[in-house]
This record gives C-alpha cells, sequence and structure tokens, in this order.
C-alpha cells in the first residue's frame, strides 16, 4: 500500500491514509461471486435431482475457490442462505469469526474481470444440501488455517446432520464430509474417538447403497485401524468387503493400497506386491505425488522381502528422488549382501522409516542380506569353512553360522552340503537355470500380468448405451403395410430432359416359347 510524502515549506512530513486498493476489494467481491454461483448451481441440481451436478458443484469448489477463498465470502454466503436455520448460521458463525478476514489468493488476470458482476440473490427454497454444502466449506477452510479443534467440532455437527439426511443429491457432498471429519480428527490425535460412529455410517450408507460414501467410509476405517496397529481387525473388514467395478479410480487405489499393507505385515508378499502394483496404476498420474510416494516405499521394501531388487528408474521420478534417497541405499546394501552397511543406513535414517511405519518390514531384511551374502559366497568359492563365513558376513556369533547356512540350503538360495565333522561347506556345480522350472514361472507371471490389464482395460472401456429396441406390439394398425415391401418408383421426371417428357410405351407381353415346357 502506497502512501505518498509532501513536504510543506516548514520540512514537515505530511502523511496520507492509507486506503484498501482496488485489487483486495476485487477480491473479496469475486470470492463472493463464486460461493454464490456455486450454490445455485448446487440448488438447481438438487431440483433436478442430479447427483452427477453436485459432484461438479463440489469438484468446481475444491479445484478454484478453495484457493482464495476468504472469511467474508463465508459469511456473507450464510447470512444469505441460512436465514431460516439460525442455529446452523449461528454455529457457522462462530467458526468463521476464527479465520483470517482474507487468505492468500492466487492472482489471475482473467477473474479480474468478473469483479463488476453482482453476486446472485438468494433462494427463497429451503434446500438442506445448502447448510450441508456450506458446513463443508466452513471445514475446508478450518483445516487449511491449521484451526484442526474447531474443524473436529464442526464437522462432527456435520456429520450427524448427514446421517439423519436421506437424499440421493447429498451423496456426494457426504463422501467429502466424513473424509474431513476423519481428517480433522487424525491432526487432533484423535482417530479412536470417531471408529464408533464410522461404523454406524458405514452400515448405513451400504443400506442406503450409497457407492462413493461406503469405499470412502471403507478407507478411513482401514486406515484408522492401521494408525493403531489392528492389522487383524482390519484384515477382517477387508476380507469381508469387495468394492464394484463402478468405484471412483481413486477410492479404489486407496483401498488396494491398504490391503498391500496389510498383506505385507502378515507375509504374504506376492499378494501385496500385486495389490501396490495395481494402487500405482489406478492412481492419478500427473497428480498425488505423496500418494505416489508412500506406495512407492511399501512397494519397493516388498519387493527387496520377496527376494527382487526394483527397478532403478523407480529412485529416478521427477519429485521423488530426494525422499526415496534412504531406501537407494537400503536397495544397494541388500544387493551386495553387507550386512555392516544395512545397520548402518538403518541407524542413519531410523527416524526417516519409523515416521514412515517401515521401519517393521524393513527389520525383516536382514535376513535377505544374509542370504545374499551366502549366495554370492557359494558361488565364488566351492569348498569355505564355516568361521570364514562368519567373518565375511560379519556375524557376530559363529555357532550360529552352521544353522542360517542349513536353513539357506534348505529353502534353496544356496546349492550346497555341509560338512559337520570337517566344519565347512561345499557347493554343487552350477546348473543351467533354463533346465529347471524358473524360467516358466516368471513367463507365467508376466503373462497373468498382461491377461489381468488387458481384462481390466476392456471393463474401463465406455460403450455406447444400447437403444431400446422396437416391439411389434407398439406398432399402430396403419403401420403394417409399412412392413410389406415398397413398391418400385418410376424415376423423377425432369423438366429440361426431352426423353422424359415422353410417355413410355408399354411394351407388348412376350410370346411363350416352345421350350418352356421342358
Amino acid at each position: 500500500m502506497a502512501s505518498k510524502d509532501q513536504t510543506n515549506g516548514g520540512g514537515d512530513v505530511e502523511m496520507k491514509d492509507a486506503t484498501p486498493t482496488k485489487t483486495e476489494d476485487a477480491t473479496q467481491k469475486l470470492d463472493v461471486v463464486d460461493v454464490e454461483s456455486q450454490i445455485a448451481d448446487l440448488v438447481k441440481a438438487v431440483q433436478a435431482n442430479e447427483p452427477r451436478h453436485v459432484s461438479r458443484v463440489v469438484r468446481k469448489f475444491f479445484t478454484s475457490t478453495r484457493k482464495h477463498l476468504n472469511g467474508n465470502a463465508l459469511k456473507s454466503a450464510v447470512e444469505l442462505h441460512l436465514r431460516k436455520e439460525k442455529d446452523l448460521a449461528d454455529q457457522l458463525q462462530t467458526y468463521i469469526a476464527k479465520l483470517p478476514s482474507s487468505m492468500e489468493v492466487s492472482e489471475n488476470k482473467e477473474k479480474e474481470k468478473e469483479n463488476d458482476k453482482e453476486a446472485p440473490s438468494s433462494t427463497d427454497t429451503n434446500i438442506p444440501e445448502v447448510g450441508v454444502y456450506l458446513s463443508l466449506v466452513v471445514t475446508v477452510a478450518l483445516v487449511d488455517n491449521k484451526l484442526y479443534a474447531e474443524a473436529a467440532a464442526c464437522s462432527s455437527g456435520l456429520v450427524k446432520r448427514i446421517l439423519d439426511l436421506n437424499r440421493r443429491t447429498a451423496n456426494p457432498l457426504a463422501a467429502r464430509a466424513f473424509f474431513y471429519y476423519s481428517r480433522s480428527f487424525e491432526l487432533c490425535d484423535r482417530l479412536a474417538e470417531i471408529r464408533q460412529t464410522l461404523l454406524n455410517a458405514h452400515r448405513i450408507s451400504s443400506l442406503r447403497h450409497d457407492d462413493e460414501t461406503h469405499a470412502t467410509i471403507l478407507n478411513l476405517l482401514l486406515r484408522n485401524y492401521l494408525h493403531y496397529n489392528l492389522v487383524d481387525q482390519a484384515d477382517k473388514l477387508q476380507a469381508k468387503t469387495n468394492l464394484d467395478d463402478s468405484t471412483s479410480a481413486n477410492q479404489l487405489a486407496r483401498f488396494r493400497y491398504y490391503q498391500g499393507r496389510i498383506k505385507a505385515i502378515q507375509l504374504d508378499y506376492t499378494g501385496a506386491h500385486s495389490d501396490l502394483e495395481e494402487a500405482l496404476r489406478k492412481a492419478p498420474q500427473n497428480t498425488a505425488r505423496g500418494f505416489h510416494l508412500t506406495v512407492q516405499k511399501f512397494a519397493c521394501i516388498v519387493q527387496l522381502l520377496m527376494g527382487e531388487l526394483p527397478d532403478r528408474s523407480m529412485f529416478r521420478q521427477k519429485g521423488l528422488k530426494t525422499a526415496l534417497k534412504p531406501y537407494l541405499q537400503l536397495t544397494q546394501a541388500v544387493r551386495v549382501g553387507d550386512l555392516d552397511g544395512f545397520h548402518t543406513v538403518v541407524k542413519t535414517f531410523e527416524s526417516i522409516f519409523r515416521e514412515d511405519k517401515t521401519l517393521t518390514l524393513i527389520q525383516r531384511l536382514r535376513h535377505n542380506v544374509i542370504k545374499t551374502g551366502l549366495r554370492k559366497i557359494s558361488i565364488s568359492y566351492s569348498r569355505i569353512p564355516l568361521g570364514d563365513i562368519c567373518k565375511k558376513l560379519h556375524l557376530d556369533n559363529a555357532e550360529d553360522v552352521e544353522f542360517i547356512v542349513a536353513k539357506a540350503i534348505r529353502d534353496g538360495v544356496i546349492d550346497a552340503t555341509i560338512d559337520h565333522e570337517g566344519g565347512f561347506i561345499q557347493s554343487k556345480e552350477n546348473v543351467d537355470v533354463y533346465s529347471t522350472q524358473e524360467p516358466l514361472e516368471f513367463y507365467h507371471a508376466r503373462i497373468n500380468f498382461c491377461l489381468k490389464m488387458h481384462n481390466e482395460a476392456v471393463k474401463a472401456m465406455r460403450y455406447p448405451p444400447e437403444a431400446p429396441k422396437p416391439s411389434i406390439f407398439d406398432k399402430k394398425p396403419e403401420d403394417d403395410d409399412d412392413t410389406s415391401p415398397a413398391p418400385l418408383k418410376s424415376a423423377k421426371k425432369d423438366p429440361k430432359d426431352p426423353k422424359s417428357s415422353e410417355p413410355q410405351q408399354q411394351q407388348p407381353p412376350k410370346k411363350p416359347n416352345k421350350d418352356d415346357h421342358k
């Protein structure tokens, strides 16, 4: 805000009063116009009974309006549309009063041209979806301004209002409301308080056949259980629930991610890797960097536990390279079979692994590091004493080496025999890999993967709706003549053509031939 300095003859400096600039007034006016236009679209969608249009309004708010929302716009919208619901209006006004009057605004020259538009007038229809929408907007604003306690209180009232409201047009709003209800309590570290409410809402959404809200609450319950390490309860919930193909790709990606985490904890690494890969495919490719990063971390650990090495391109992705650096060093230690290097990496990045909730799975990798080292030793030496193996692998106890080697031989990691009297292991000759079943298993896994992707692509294709076939009984009696073949019509006469004006002479009947009877 600029101010001009003017000096009088006596040398005194006169400062002019600062006045609000035109851009600030235009921004506040623009926010009011956006909120009012979305409420008007919401009213039209409810009156037309179109949940798809309600989803469009919600999507528009989260993509554009949320970035430049301020408390003044919310205050005027609540005063304008919640006149008949004084209790709800007063409750929302108390939360809006804690918000800043103007938030950070993203500059957009195209929107500044709309500053002269007037906000639409309020509607007299008493539609409950308007109150739900405004409560959701206030909750999102509180979360964005880090007022988590107020957001938890506001979302609690919003959820009670939604559970009592059984309207099809409120389903898109209900899904978002439950998400921010759980998010606000998670930021307050009070997730255990809402578990029973989520279970009741999950049952109600199933009875109402609200697929979007049902999938959202299911993912929230799985997140709630895994937050407190209640793996058995989460496994029972996901085992008895199956999402349809009509579920949104975002919710399906989250569900596969939670399934992968549960299976990884239960030692089902093959199933966990399959679910995590599917979650990466279902997730948005250009956005949701945080979700991609989280899934990549678990996928990397699961691949190492399976005895495979992740592709190096995983650690070179744009935007994920720095965050995946600890996991790259961990992969290098496992690949080399360096047990000391593995322990060094775990101690160095222990806080990061604990925050990512992958420390428990990483501690299982110690046996994989030992197996990798044993495999390299068996390839390099035809005969080696057990004491030298203990030194090369940097094991603490030499007496455990014999048991570790015996277990590796039983699991098929190395092909060797132990001489207990001589205290050494004798490696067998290397067998050609192509004479075993290993190539067949790899090809079988790749073919199954390609067939699964093909089936999912066919299911995801959209076909034009089939038109209803006309029934015979729907035709009128007058249309019966239309079923007979139409007579041949003579060619149209051209007035300019002299031949067309001449009458066509009828040809005489053909005389019968004597050979016709034959």
